[in-house]
């Protein structure tokens, strides 16, 4: 008993200290801090941190818009998933280990989520992003498609683990599939998939092929649109419309949302934080 009382008064002491250093850190990245895009009016706002919402005008009436709302945190449980992205002392944020193989990958305890997507898709700068707010943290990212040959896992604390997959498709390591498929269909700790699409060309056959596996497989996943600020408003509703159909009619495990993001400004990170920190048991809502 005294043991299950001291978890949830640690956490209460990691959350205060790290709402303490939120308060009084600056990160050199734009909009990396819920409590910098707050300072924002309405419309750039909703822009950063819900921009699936501001694209929603621009969709064709056929397309139904009542999706983007399904994972609806308020601005204090945004903020407060933010609080477990940043590294402290108490609460080290680091690159573990990496994995060639699934007897190769570390017996964790704590819940994980992965990223999975093509090859350049920006799976470790999504990642670079997420820790924005913890500079410190080494991520890897390179302008060579296929960089990341490995399952590479970084430690939130003892709360969570993030794991960066190989990218499928150009590049991608020969033993892809021995790689990946083991861990994805026997993970036992594997909480969400975050399956990765490139918003300047939608959803290509090999992220289809990719669906196909995860449904299969039966693993809760999400679709992430990356690459938002490089793409026009008419390539992006393009592409929304045609990924929303293809959810609508060829998935069932797939999470009905679409996470829109650009790691380059942070566009949408906020909310991703919020839903990880929330599918990982570290943030109940309040609705």
């Amino acid at each position: 008993m005294v043991l299950q009382k001291a978890k949830p008064r640690r956490l209460l002491t990691i959350s205060y200290l790290l709402r303490r250093h939120l308060a009084t850190r600056s990160s050199p990245i734009k909009y990396a801090s819920f409590s910098e895009v707050l300072q924002l009016n309405e419309k750039q706002f909703t822009g950063v941190a819900f921009p699936l919402q501001e694209m929603a005008r621009y969709l064709t009436s056929s397309v139904d818009t009542s999706s983007f709302q399904i994972f609806n945190p308020n601005h204090n449980e945004i903020n407060k998933a933010e609080a477990f992205f940043i590294s402290t002392r108490w609460h080290p944020i680091d690159y573990f280990t990496s994995a060639v193989r699934m007897d190769h990958a570390p017996q964790l305890s704590q819940p994980e989520v992965c990223f999975l997507g093509r090859s350049n898709v920006g799976k470790s700068s999504l990642i670079k992003a997420l820790f924005s707010l913890s500079p410190d943290v080494e991520v890897r990212v390179s302008k060579n498609p296929g960089h990341t040959k490995k399952l590479n896992f970084f430690k939130v604390g003892d709360l969570f683990t993030l794991v960066d997959m190989p990218g499928y498709g150009y590049r991608s390591p020969k033993d892809f599939a021995e790689m990946v498929e083991p861990y994805l269909n026997h993970r036992a700790n594997l909480k969400r998939t975050f399956l990765l699409v490139d918003g300047l060309v939608g959803i290509q056959e090999m992220d289809k092929v990719a669906i196909e596996m995860l449904e299969e497989f039966g693993i809760p996943y999400a679709i992430v649109l990356t690459k938002i600020d490089k793409a026009s408003k008419g390539v992006m509703t393009r592409n929304v419309i045609q990924i929303q159909d293809f959810v609508n009619k060829k998935t069932q495990v797939c999470f009905p949302q679409l996470f829109p993001v650009s790691s380059l400004y942070c566009f949408g990170i906020h909310l991703l934080r919020c839903f990880i920190a929330h599918v990982t048991g570290n943030l109940p809502l309040s609705t």
